[in-house]
């Protein structure tokens, strides 16, 4: 017999083999010897009052052989030499997902990245850190496996709706991610083991015929009576195929301002702005686990903070326990940052993006350019924030109680920022409608977690890049273009998702629905 128990144990009995066991055969009213084995289903914490739980969901085998978990096998063949051919703009999580999909739809993609492969790539993020010189075309956000790649790697996703989110997991899991992804209520890769499942994958991709092209900016879409025909690269090169999948995440203006110069439809989106907040992982841990110390059991807590200011959400974003904050710009003269943790999750300081929604209404002094009006207020904002840290990727910062209290910070604490951290006041870099509602949130998150508000906590400006500033219309069955034929638009830089998960998904979709239209 096989049946599925819940079980709420303390952190050494969820640690323990034995003691899981035991565990179920009470729950179950059977003689532990009488359990073969069990799968590990889901595992969460329940840290709500002073003693913490771990909620398990197990499948327990009695009287019978144990069968380990079985995941869906996945089988990528070889493609026909007549394939049909997809272009797919962009090799981070919505590309490549849509051209495994393809591939297994007997489709060849061809994938035209801008930025290059991870190895290379990391050259690049090392220089930012060391010497504050930005590669346009290969840092944190472009390059082989996309912003993802070298920012965390977190996979936790609400949308549920968009797809199945256990199929992206095991397909992460088939290329070298540990199967506790499948598992845990919050999934995480991390950022060092990201690169050797992004590189497995474009191997496959390339060994069942599909092309990965670096170094490829596509600089125009090249149309015929309002159809898709290829694109144009910055190299000079043409790709020909009726069919682009754009998955060019949300930081490449330069595709925007492309698709507006062709008079393409797009439209200005709402998206949130605001700072990165970092505390040290033990006041972290103290405040969640209600503890001193944090036990050898436990891992390093996280936290979710929401909260209504004058009429607008303020809410945490991209929360990294044990994590680094890091340099995330694009270009020079911009300020941008990101956080990202190993999978250890093993650093002294936990960081949180915390940031405020922006409308239509900030953009005003930016109606010039219609469509693109939020993305230069973004733009203006990074702008700003470079020149108040003093150049070099500096980051203008400040204590969290300064901040609120309006005073500049004689000192500042240690800080995983790599290059560097410049005392500023904050309110000159973030809008009035930011840095006024940040000030508000962080006292009410201080009567919401004890310990929170402190001026052991840094903020670091700015966290800007929390989603696209523009959205590219699709029609809502088709995923296609409402003016272009063959155009799809695709997950983050085109406002249709929200993470890892969310984009790999968008563009699996995406991907279905055009192998339909093959077939």
């Amino acid at each position: 017999m096989i049946q599925q128990v819940s079980l709420k144990l303390l952190p050494a009995d969820a640690a323990s083999h034995t003691h899981i066991i035991q565990h179920a055969a009470a729950a179950l009213s059977i003689k532990h010897d009488h359990i073969t084995g069990f799968n590990l289903l889901k595992r969460s914490i329940d840290a709500r009052s002073r003693q913490i739980y771990f909620i398990l969901t197990i499948q327990v085998f009695i009287n019978e052989p144990f069968i380990e978990r079985q995941h869906p096998p996945l089988a990528y063949h070889s493609l026909p030499l007549n394939a049909p051919r997809v272009l797919i703009a962009g090799a981070g999580p919505a590309g490549l997902f849509a051209a495994l999909r393809l591939i297994e739809a007997g489709v060849k993609p061809i994938i035209l990245e801008r930025g290059k492969d991870v190895r290379a790539r990391r050259r690049d993020l090392a220089a930012l850190n060391k010497t504050g010189i930005v590669n346009p075309e290969s840092n944190y956000c472009f390059g082989e496996g996309g912003a993802g790649t070298y920012s965390d790697g977190k996979l936790y996703t609400r949308s549920n709706k968009r797809g199945d989110i256990n199929r992206i997991l095991n397909i992460f899991v088939h290329f070298g991610a540990e199967e506790k992804i499948m598992i845990d209520a919050h999934p995480h890769i991390g950022t060092n083991k990201l690169p050797h499942i992004i590189t497995a994958m474009r191997e496959q991709i390339i060994n069942s015929g599909g092309e990965v092209h670096f170094g490829q900016k596509i600089t125009s879409i090249l149309l015929k009576d309002g159809a898709v025909t290829g694109v144009k690269t910055a190299t000079g090169d043409r790709f020909d195929a009726p069919r682009l999948i754009l998955a060019t995440g949300h930081s490449a203006r330069d595709i925007f301002k492309m698709l507006h110069q062709q008079n393409i439809l797009l439209e200005a989106k709402p998206f949130a702005l605001g700072v990165r907040v970092e505390h040290p992982q033990e006041l972290i841990d103290s405040a969640q686990y209600h503890c001193t110390t944090r036990g050898e059991y436990l891992p390093p807590a996280s936290y979710s903070l929401v909260e209504q200011v004058e009429g607008r959400g303020v809410f945490s974003f991209c929360m990294c326990p044990g994590g680094i904050i890091a340099p995330a710009a694009t270009d020079p003269g911009e300020l941008v940052v990101n956080g990202w943790s190993p999978s250890k999750r093993n650093n002294p300081f936990a960081n949180s993006g915390m940031v405020v929604t922006v409308d239509e209404s900030d953009f005003v002094p930016f109606a010039q350019h219609g469509p693109l009006a939020a993305m230069y207020f973004q733009q203006a904002v990074e702008q700003q924030a470079f020149h108040a840290g003093g150049g070099h990727f500096v980051a203008p910062a400040q204590r969290m109680t300064d901040f609120v209290n309006k005073k500049i910070s004689v000192s500042l604490p240690e800080c995983s920022y790599v290059p560097g951290l410049h005392s500023a006041d904050l309110r000159s870099v973030l809008p009035a409608t930011v840095h006024q509602r940040l000030a508000g949130a962080f006292k009410a998150f201080g009567r919401k977690m004890k310990g929170y508000y402190t001026e052991n906590a840094v903020l670091v400006a700015t966290e800007s890049r929390t989603s696209s500033p523009v959205r590219i219309p699709r029609h809502p069955n088709t995923l296609e273009h409402p003016q272009v034929t063959g155009l799809y638009p695709c997950a983050e830089g085109a406002g249709y998702a929200g993470g890892i998960v969310s984009a790999a998904m968008d563009g699996e979709r995406i991907a279905a629905i055009i192998a339909d239209q093959l077939h």
